[in-house]
């Protein structure tokens, strides 16, 4: 069959994407073929077009890490699902596209509520947040978390997660626009990433051990949540807000 895709020669500028036709092969044994209905678009989508995402593909390549659609076509071993099932799935690059093959394990229904709009932006966001938190972070029951970004898709899922936890949790935002639906998810504190961010944050922990950073800013504000990190603290890097320092002074992972 033909299918459309977005394409890209090679990263370095999102102008270097063009959409293209191509033919895509009939699925393996254990593959589904998969009629895209929604993709997720996250910045490791812009990180990888812009060449600054070390898992990018080298030469051309289809963006793209999370999709939803139907099943247009199976390989002869799957059993778990039917042609026109609706699903989700995560995928190494290629979702950017009308139609892709993936391994079947790769995917699963999409629940009865959700719209494709809504399971192409899950799987990534989530398993970010799960990975961070419980494979990296060691996250243990009650620990105390601060979670950079926090009203981002990371961050939200990332906070549902500690709390089934019982975990104590602080996020920061950019701005006061969105501090009441942070408060609304549940956080414990949130702070504003103001000039008064180090009093904020040490007021927020008093009494307490700061266990966990999810750490998506960098520079200055990396630097004082460090200083507030316990011993023996885990600091769990899952973003970059900005790649280049902007003074003479030294750049904390920026």
């Amino acid at each position: 069959m033909v299918r459309k895709v977005y394409r890209i020669n090679k990263a370095g500028s999102i102008s270097n994407l063009k959409l293209i036709e191509e033919k895509l092969p009939d699925p393996a044994d254990d593959e589904v073929t998969v009629e895209v209905k929604a993709i997720g678009f996250n910045f490791a989508d812009l990180f990888a077009l812009q060449g600054l995402y070390s898992a990018t593909p080298k030469g051309s390549f289809i963006p793209g890490l999370e999709f939803s659609g139907n099943i247009y076509k199976k390989g002869k071993n799957v059993t778990d699902f039917e042609i026109g099932d609706d699903v989700m799935g995560v995928i190494r690059f290629g979702a950017y596209t009308t139609h892709l093959n993936i391994d079947c394990g790769y995917v699963q229904k999409l629940p009865d509520s959700w719209s494709f709009a809504e399971g192409a932006a899950f799987i990534v966001q989530s398993l970010t947040a799960y990975y961070a938190l419980l494979e990296l972070g060691n996250f243990k029951e009650n620990d105390n978390v601060l979670i950079q970004s926090a009203a981002g898709g990371v961050g939200i899922y990332a906070n549902r997660i500690a709390k089934k936890f019982n975990a104590y949790t602080i996020g920061t935002v950019g701005s006061n626009a969105k501090v009441d639906f942070l408060k609304k998810e549940g956080y414990d504190e949130v702070i504003v990433r103001d000039k008064n961010f180090k009093e904020q944050l040490k007021s927020s922990i008093i009494g307490k051990d700061l266990n966990i950073i999810l750490e998506s800013v960098g520079g200055k504000i990396f630097e004082e949540s460090f200083k507030q990190l316990s011993p023996s603290g885990r600091i769990v890097i899952y973003g970059s807000a900005q790649f280049m320092s902007h003074s003479p002074r030294p750049n904390y992972l920026k």
